[in-house]
């Protein structure tokens, strides 16, 4: 993956991710980094769960949304305590 798509699926996923839990945008750029870290833990947790979404790039954004929304309330989980 070239690193312009990997930008570009993290923005998109890190500002779905923003919007499905409320309150924890970050702004483009840290919506990226979220979005990018949230496809790291979507490549192993939805493997290890035996889960298969999509084909392409819906299939990258969809997975990169469902790690970032872990990222999120886990990081708002933290904020909190």
């Amino acid at each position: 993956m070239s690193i312009i798509a990997a930008l570009i699926i993290g923005a998109i996923a890190g500002w779905l991710a923003g919007q499905i839990v409320r309150g924890a945008g970050f702004g483009l750029i840290g919506n990226i980094v979220v979005g990018i870290i949230g496809a790291l833990v979507a490549s192993f947790l939805l493997p290890a769960l035996g889960v298969g979404l999509g084909v392409g790039w819906v299939r990258d954004i969809v997975n990169a949304t469902i790690g970032a929304v872990v990222v999120l309330v886990i990081l708002s989980l933290v904020k909190r305590a």
